[in-house]
């Protein structure tokens, strides 16, 4: 069960909505209650985003955890293996400034695979930064 600082109803435009399910919540791997470890899913760092896509490539929730985010269209972060930007999945990231001739091997994300079930509708969202 999740703190009630997470229950809560969301009130859209259109009137007010039910409460998300978060009954998966207390599954996640990144879910320690405390907030630890939002620096790699927050994160601008290349390293950080890898650690925290690696947390959620073995996440028995992450495709509930993406299928939320890309509703609730999340402004950024990693979310169910993905990274995020203004609600859109970005298939690849790469440091500030000019791109080096050779890329560093420590600068490849890890690519984890969009659950079967959330491809279609993520077809859409998808872009490049």
């Amino acid at each position: 069960m999740l703190p009630e600082r997470y229950e809560y109803e969301f009130q859209s435009p259109s009137g007010l909505e039910a409460a998300e399910n978060r009954d998966w919540w207390a599954q996640a791997r990144c879910n320690d209650l405390a907030g630890t470890m939002s620096g790699l899913f927050f994160s601008e760092e290349l390293q950080d985003i890898a650690k925290a896509k690696q947390i959620c490539a073995l996440c028995p929730v992450m495709s509930e955890c993406l299928e939320g985010a890309l509703e609730r269209r999340e402004p950024w972060g990693v979310w169910g293996g993905q990274l995020i930007l203004n609600g859109r999945i970005l298939a690849n990231k790469r440091r500030r400034g000019r791109p080096p001739k050779h890329p560093r091997p420590e600068d490849q994300l890890p690519v984890i695979p969009i659950p079967e079930a959330l491809r279609e509708t993520v077809g859409a969202a998808v872009g490049a930064a």
